[in-house]
């Protein structure tokens, strides 16, 4: 899979060897095992998917460009807590949030089967970003916004980064760079997420 990585263009060594370290089967489904390591995002039942790695390389990579670390990073939409467990590879600071509280549980458990204590996990609405931990340095973002949520772009640290899937039907990958001058953003690749809901279940 890292080679394969490699050959899609991701160049930061780090961020390579942060995903080698994470054994992903952990993550899926069992009846999904003998795919966990297949570039391509999976089931994880409540219609939600676990990332395909690429993107996740991709994220974390535009988010580290020019930098030697991370930060306090926050990511919104954890999922099974896989791409959560990558972050934590990179810095010891990790929050991350997830509206469905069975999927929560799930990260919960994996993150304990990998030995990943460093993961704060909390239940609650992704739209509203976590106040009560912020300001954050990083902020990802694993679920397509119609718009960026205001709560997540008053959580950026001063020179802080938040990478976010924006759209519906067409999705393309956006990051937004807290400047002295204000907010500024890159559109990077197209691509293809769960949406980002409200509420929490």
């Amino acid at each position: 899979m890292i080679e394969r990585l490699r050959d899609q263009g991701i160049l930061d060594e780090e961020v390579l060897a942060a995903i080698a370290a994470v054994p992903r089967h952990v993550f899926v489904e069992e009846a999904l095992a003998s795919r966990a390591y297949e570039d391509t995002a999976l089931p994880l039942g409540f219609s939600q998917t676990i990332s395909q790695p690429y993107v996740v390389a991709r994220m974390i990579e535009a988010l580290r460009t020019g930098r030697s670390d991370l930060g306090k990073t926050l990511e919104i939409g954890a999922g099974c807590g896989y791409q959560a467990a990558v972050l934590a590879q990179l810095t010891d600071a990790v929050y991350a949030v997830e509206r469905i509280e069975p999927l929560l549980a799930k990260a919960k458990v994996n993150l304990r089967t990998i030995r990943q204590l460093k993961v704060r996990l909390k239940h609650a609405d992704g739209h509203f970003g976590l106040p009560e931990a912020a300001p954050f340095d990083t902020i990802i973002v694993a679920a397509a916004a119609t718009r960026v949520p205001t709560a997540l772009l008053q959580q950026l640290a001063a020179n802080g980064r938040l990478i976010l899937p924006l759209g519906t039907a067409r999705q393309q990958l956006v990051l937004i760079e807290r400047r002295a001058e204000g907010f500024v953003e890159t559109r990077l690749d197209a691509v293809r997420f769960v949406p980002l809901l409200s509420g929490v279940e």
